[in-house]
């Protein structure tokens, strides 16, 4: 299946594309980024690009996603006024209680922003996964070829295409696990 095509998935509120590899991605978090800081940098400990645009080469949907890295949660309400002065919006209808979500506002381009807990599973998750794929092509390629082969399969349906994913990305987490113990794994030095 070629990698160079897109694929619309419509969900219950809009269409999910998956677009081959696009080298804007990583400068579109750049900019992201800086104005992180700018607006919500006391609070945090690491700015991270995650998520598969954050992978040259891997397939994607066009959605920025950022992981800021935070001390702990009980102490978010500047971070919260930093983010909403930007145009984000807090989801706390959120259920995943390892992370707090921000959303794009309407108008605004699609982004999603994850705050967890530094050193907690989740965040390290997110970072061994796309470490991971950022450095096997061949893992990175399989990967890609499923997303376009469940998207053809449930083009009308989100969450089966996301749950659709399961399987690929415990078998892709079981080698990162193994590699990371073979080279003595730990994140980058952040991307703040």
């Amino acid at each position: 299946m070629s990698t160079k095509k897109e694929v619309k998935i419509m969900g219950e509120k809009e269409a999910v594309i998956i677009k081959p590899y696009n080298p804007k991605w990583a400068e579109m978090f750049e900019i992201l980024r800086t104005k992180l800081i700018h607006h919500v940098g006391g609070q945090v400990i690491r700015v991270d690009h995650i998520g598969s645009t954050a992978v040259p080469e891997l397939a994607a949907k066009p959605v920025i996603d950022v992981q800021i890295s935070i001390i702990d949660f009980h102490s978010m309400e500047d971070l919260k006024t930093g983010m909403k002065l930007m145009g984000f919006v807090f989801r706390e209808d959120n259920p995943d209680l390892t992370k707090r979500y921000f959303r794009e506002a309407v108008g605004m381009e699609r982004t999603h922003i994850h705050v967890r807990e530094k050193g907690s599973w989740s965040e390290q998750f997110n970072l061994l996964f796309r470490d991971y794929l950022r450095t096997h092509e061949q893992d990175r390629n399989e990967y890609a070829a499923i997303k376009y082969q469940l998207a053809q399969e449930h083009r009308t349906d989100r969450e089966r295409y996301v749950e659709g994913k399961t399987d690929i990305v415990w078998a892709i987490m079981k080698k990162a696990n193994r590699w990371s113990q073979a080279i003595g794994w730990k994140p980058d030095k952040s991307e703040m």
